[in-house]
């Protein structure tokens, strides 16, 4: 019988990817994916320091732009990547349901990374973060949020 559900745990720095074969079934681990440059500093990524710049013509002036590009711009990469995976388990039919558990924001980003097919698929996204929880406490607290 072929898995129905694949179920994304998530944050901007880990995922874990499972399926279950109907609901309330025990969860099979699939997958695990790491992002270990959205743990560092904005220093680190980028060569620019963000948020200081001069604005204008004024000696006193200050630009101060969005916090830590660098790291929004690998959020949004891992979440592709995340996404990408998604698509490779709905393509082949292994799956027909997608619920995603993260944390926010990078559950609206993760979701916007999304293909058509893999937005048609999506059961529900709740924001929750649950990567650093063992299986068994997943799945409890699956049960508890649906």
């Amino acid at each position: 019988m072929k898995p129905i559900e694949l179920i994304v745990i998530a944050n901007a720095t880990e995922a874990r990817l499972f399926t279950r074969e109907r609901e309330g079934a025990s969860l099979s681990p699939l997958c695990e994916m790491h992002s270990p440059q959205g743990r560092r500093h904005a220093s680190e990524l980028g060569t620019d320091r963000p948020g200081h710049g001069s604005s204008d013509h004024y000696s006193s002036g200050v630009n101060f732009t969005p916090r830590n590009d660098a790291h929004r711009a690998e959020h949004l990469r891992f979440a592709r990547e995340i996404a990408e995976r998604v698509h490779q388990e709905l393509v082949p039919g292994h799956c027909d349901r997608v619920t995603l558990f993260a944390s926010s924001p990078f559950l609206g980003e993760l979701r916007g990374a999304l293909c058509p097919k893999a937005k048609n698929a999506l059961r529900s996204s709740i924001d929750l973060d649950l990567t650093s929880f063992h299986v068994r406490e997943i799945e409890r607290r699956i049960l508890d949020a649906a």
